[in-house]
């Protein structure tokens, strides 16, 4: 993209570097987003480093230098390098482009000190995805129009002589500002005074009766409202909600990719949650194996969990009515076919997803690289891939109302037949059971 963008956009009559200045209050608010959402702060143990003649500066530098070299930082320059290359080669003046460039990259870096300064600010995240959806919308609709106050700025890296300083001078004074602040906080009983906070029970005594089913389902909404990790999850749902505003209100998207876009909307957390079953139970899933509890029982009750999910998504898709009842239509249709067939996927992969959660950490399993393997990847297919073949296929051959059908059809046929595909995935668990107690002891 870094090399193809600047033709893209001259194919479709537009100035590239206009262009990209135009989106980049939505790309940095995203980036920033992303960071509070993945990026891990750097910890360093420091009662070693306390008895040796280091000075508590050089520790604190160290720290936040570690920062710089991360993924989240030197991804960037993957597209932006190769970008100013390619506009250097184009006429472009280069001094300025690379003015231009530093400006750029030196706000990525300021996000990076952003991130460790709001780290420990939980509902963040929330408010930023809140913000780019406003902008977005009011642009979409033109009620407001942000980029009109923010092109100018970006532009003129380019065009102004020295403007660019400013985000340099800002990143210094981040970077100093997070210094001082770890430098104050560097000793051992720094942030060690109590903190108190009131501590509620919850007894959710009203599932006992569902009796075993109840019981697990209990623990799962217990783990849910309690740990960072499990949290991310609602967030990510309520993410997916908006993922149809990029199909359904683009007329130049393949009719095909609509059943798509139904399928993510109503799914999400039946895809964040679900393929993490029984990941969730990780820290104590060996415990739970030297019980008398019936996989059956365990399986059922994840199942339940994920299609109420989808269901109050679906509730809450609703407001895609505004495209007209036959948009929503196929939210209820993707609705179906992930009841069907998408939650017994999941738990079906479940099986041969071995990587342990730290429900503490957000990160968790997003950034763990064991956790894609070939099963999982070839039972992730026909969760998106066979539904769009059969509403294309419904397409061709017939009409819109022939191809929501088939794809209804077969999530029905899923449910039909759950009892016999629950057998199917609860002996599967049971050979899978040792691998995964053992996956499940390797923490490093």
């Amino acid at each position: 993209m870094g090399v193809g963008a600047f033709y893209m956009l001259k194919e479709m009559k537009l100035e590239p570097l206009v262009t990209l200045n135009k989106f980049l209050i939505y790309y940095f608010l995203a980036d920033l987003m992303i960071r509070l959402l993945l990026q891990s702060i750097p910890v360093l143990n420091i009662k070693p480093l306390l008895v040796l003649p280091l000075k508590k500066r050089t520790i604190v530098h160290f720290s936040l230098g570690k920062t710089i070299l991360s993924f989240f930082n030197w991804i960037h320059a993957l597209f932006f390098v190769p970008f100013t290359v390619v506009l250097i080669l184009n006429g472009y003046d280069v001094v300025q482009i690379i003015f231009w460039h530093l400006g750029v990259m030196s706000i990525i870096y300021i996000n990076n000190f952003l991130n460790i300064i709001l780290s420990n600010i939980d509902r963040l995240f929330a408010l930023f995805l809140l913000l780019i959806i406003v902008l977005g919308s009011a642009q979409y609709y033109q009620l407001f129009d942000i980029t009109k106050f923010t092109t100018p700025f970006f532009q003129s890296f380019y065009e102004i002589d020295g403007l660019f300083l400013i985000p340099i001078l800002v990143l210094i004074t981040l970077h100093y500002f997070t210094f001082k602040y770890f430098e104050k906080n560097l000793y051992l009983d720094a942030g060690l005074s109590v903190k108190q906070d009131v501590a509620s029970t919850e007894n959710l005594s009203w599932l006992n009766q569902f009796g075993t089913l109840g019981t697990f389902l209990k623990n799962d909404i217990k783990l849910i409202k309690r740990n960072k990790r499990s949290k991310t999850t609602i967030v990510m749902s309520v993410i997916f909600l908006f993922y149809g505003l990029i199909f359904f209100g683009n007329m130049n998207q393949p009719p095909a990719m609509q059943i798509f876009a139904g399928i993510f909307v109503s799914g999400g957390f039946l895809f964040v949650f679900g393929q993490f079953v029984p990941s969730w139970d990780s820290s104590y899933y060996q415990l739970m194996m030297t019980q008398n509890i019936p996989y059956r029982g365990y399986i059922t009750a994840k199942w339940w969990l994920v299609v109420i999910a989808t269901f109050i998504s679906t509730i809450l898709a609703s407001f895609y009515l505004l495209y007209g009842w036959e948009t929503y239509l196929i939210v209820v249709v993707g609705a179906i076919y992930n009841i069907g067939v998408n939650s017994h996927l999941v738990l079906l992969g479940g099986a041969f997803t071995k990587t342990p959660i730290d429900l503490s950490n957000a990160g968790g399993a997003f950034s763990d690289k064991k956790v894609f393997n070939v099963n999982a990847m070839l039972l992730s297919l026909p969760k998106i891939f066979l539904p769009s073949i059969l509403y294309w296929f419904g397409l061709h051959y017939a009409d819109k109302t022939v191809a929501l059908a088939l794809v209804a059809g077969v999530g029905i046929l899923g449910f039909i037949f759950k009892e016999k595909v629950f057998s199917l995935i609860e002996k599967i668990y049971k050979r899978e059971k040792y691998s995964t107690i053992s996956a499940y002891k390797q923490k490093s």
